[in-house]
């Protein structure tokens, strides 16, 4: 477990950094045309440590019940699509108009980080030879 979980931060550091730095800089040139109410910093933290914890509980199942491993992704994607509603709420209670900006700058990387999940999982899935 210890390996696994390695070498999903040695893909999730510079993942996480790469995105941001970009985000940060299309975010500087369009901050005259859009209002971006949360700050890029807290999105990436979010992404980091729910991706973080997904995984490593998904990789602890994995190493004690192998059979539930699937139902514990599953189990994690629903709690971590909770959580970005509950990080997401202030926002939605404090919009006077639609804040498309804020939700594709929050769902673009969240589904970027979805997708690493889903690769690093099929992985532990994946019969051993």
């Amino acid at each position: 477990m210890k390996q696994q979980l390695r070498s999903f931060l040695m893909v999730l550091v510079p993942l996480t950094l790469l995105l941001y730095v970009l985000q940060t800089l299309l975010v500087g040139k369009l901050q005259q045309s859009y209002d971006f109410q949360l700050p890029t910093w807290g999105i990436y933290v979010f992404h980091f440590f729910a991706t973080l914890a997904v995984y490593s509980f998904v990789a602890y199942v994995n190493s004690v019940f192998s059979d539930k491993t699937g139902f514990a992704f599953m189990a994690c994607g629903l709690l971590k699509m909770f959580a970005a509603v509950i990080f997401l709420l202030p926002l939605i209670l404090n919009a006077v108009e639609t804040p498309v900006s804020d939700v594709l700058a929050f769902f673009i990387p969240y589904f970027i980080f979805l997708l690493l999940e889903t690769v690093f999982v099929i992985r532990l899935l994946a019969p051993k030879p």
